[in-house]
């Protein structure tokens, strides 16, 4: 489920202060939609809450493949007259891409809006230390509950590509061998569970089972 940020009461002298956030949250980017997304980490981001998006090359934006590569050209075409070296800049990594739109939706030229967007990093695929802490999903954003069925969608490690972006059958390799060593990693969990379960099923608590029942357990 969506992380939650309760609002609490304000401190006085009889409710102490309580903290309101969370540590930082690790957030799968994918088969979340791009904009939907943005919006909720833009958020958050403004609150106060630290937030890691990984797995941005596996994000979705609706629409045919055709039709965001014409978009992201007529994008591209947008730069300083005068100058291009200046600006705008085009990313081409979905990393960037999407840090890019969460930009648009802080005020960035604010000092507000520079410490929010100092809370984000965003990531291809899931480096290390990321690969072995809890991630989670934005329900609001997913594709499959935002998307009609029937409805184009594009990857966005696709797009990014498709406009030049270099590093897509590196991320697959790194990706392929995290997943193998994940894999590994659950099925010995899975077997450390079995193996609890089973001790606890044939355990004989004859000889403790009157003290606890006096404790009350």
């Amino acid at each position: 489920t969506l992380f939650i940020v309760k609002h609490l009461p304000s401190a006085t002298k009889t409710t102490p202060r309580r903290k309101m956030l969370e540590n930082t949250i690790v957030i799968d980017g994918r088969d979340h939609l791009l904009g939907r997304l943005a919006s909720i980490v833009a958020k958050e981001l403004l609150a106060g809450q630290k937030i890691v998006v990984v797995r941005c090359d596996e994000m979705c934006i609706s629409g045919s493949l055709v039709r965001n590569r014409v978009k992201y050209a007529q994008f591209r075409k947008k730069r300083m007259n005068t100058n291009p070296r200046r600006g705008p800049f085009h990313f081409k990594s979905p990393a960037r891409m999407f840090w890019r739109t969460v930009r648009g939706m802080v005020h960035q030229k604010t000092q507000r809006g520079q410490e929010a967007l100092a809370r984000l990093s965003t990531f291809e695929g899931i480096p290390a230390p990321y690969d072995t802490q809890k991630r989670k999903v934005v329900p609001a954003a997913l594709r499959v509950l935002r998307l009609k069925p029937h409805r184009n969608y594009t990857i966005l490690g696709e797009l990014a590509d498709s406009v030049g972006w270099k590093h897509k059958e590196l991320l697959e390799r790194l990706e392929s061998k995290r997943k193998v060593e994940a894999e590994a990693f659950f099925q010995k969990k899975k077997a450390r569970a079995d193996l609890r379960k089973k001790a606890e099923a044939e355990a004989d608590l004859s000889a403790v089972s009157a003290v606890l029942e006096a404790a009350g357990y």
